[in-house]
């Protein structure tokens, strides 16, 4: 019989987490966050997505454990954010 473990979503959302901050710029200059081309309000995207990611850290640190939902919310908001930063010009891939 094989026994199937149970995925570690905790881990999961660490991993994401340290993802989207090594991919998002979030130490940008607010001089530098409103130059150019806008594709929505980069400073308030980022500020939104900071605050998503410290709850995330307080709850795990807290013992909680996200669900897949959770995992997917997340995924999905940072891959929007991250879309419209690009699109502003404020990540170069």
């Amino acid at each position: 019989m094989i026994k199937t473990m149970k995925p570690d979503t905790r881990q999961a959302m660490l991993s994401m987490i340290n993802e989207a901050r090594a991919s998002i710029p979030f130490g940008l200059s607010e001089a530098e966050l409103c130059s150019g081309i806008c594709h929505g309000c980069s400073k308030k995207l980022l500020n939104f997505l900071e605050m998503e990611l410290n709850s995330w850290e307080y709850r795990l640190n807290q013992g909680e454990s996200p669900t897949f939902g959770d995992l997917q919310q997340l995924a999905k908001i940072s891959r929007k954010i991250y879309n419209a930063l690009a699109k502003s010009g404020l990540i170069r891939n």
